[in-house]
């Protein structure tokens, strides 16, 4: 049997640890999907799941952004990787605080300023749903540049990395 792995637009979750952060934001956005029957509901896990093991297309879409981004100074994604060695991280997002319900992960740029929030919302008998949202406060017009840039991606990304671990049952990814 498969699981249809739909991943739905949703408002972001007024109890959300990030919800905060959605009035001052230059975009927040939220995406969901249930998880199958017998996931395994750990954050951490799920947070694995979605951020770990990106799909080849993703790298080189990401390989793209890097060498642009380095011509204005901007962070690549492995100096993130490599300035956040020693932190607690999902590939090169910091994980900034965590609980049994919710990841934050993010980092503070001189352009822009940005979180992620994954959680996971349990229903008494029903599935379980993960909300991925996302908020990102532009600090100068490098980052307003920027943000219009990757929004188009943004939303493609976050559907896709929801939907292929929904599919792959939010398994973690190897490390082969």
């Amino acid at each position: 049997m498969t699981f249809d792995a739909i991943v739905t637009e949703q408002h972001p979750p007024k109890h959300s640890r990030l919800a905060g952060w959605y009035e001052r934001a230059d975009l927040v956005d939220t995406f969901a999907v249930r998880l199958p029957s017998g996931a395994n509901t750990n954050i951490r896990s799920i947070g694995q799941a979605i951020l770990g093991q990106p799909a080849p297309w993703f790298r080189a879409l990401l390989a793209t952004r890097d060498n642009i981004v380095r011509l204005f100074g901007l962070q690549t994604s492995a100096e993130l990787r490599g300035k956040n060695s020693e932190k607690d991280r999902i590939d090169f997002f910091p994980i900034l605080s965590a609980d049994d319900n919710e990841l934050i992960l993010g980092e503070d740029d001189r352009h822009l300023d940005f979180r992620i929030s994954l959680m996971i919302e349990r229903a008494g008998s029903g599935p379980a749903v993960v909300f991925a949202t996302t908020a990102v406060r532009c600090n100068n017009q490098l980052g307003r540049v920027y943000l219009a840039a990757i929004k188009p991606f943004h939303r493609l990304v976050v559907r896709s990395h929801l939907q292929r671990a929904a599919k792959a049952g939010f398994a973690v990814p190897s490390m082969v």
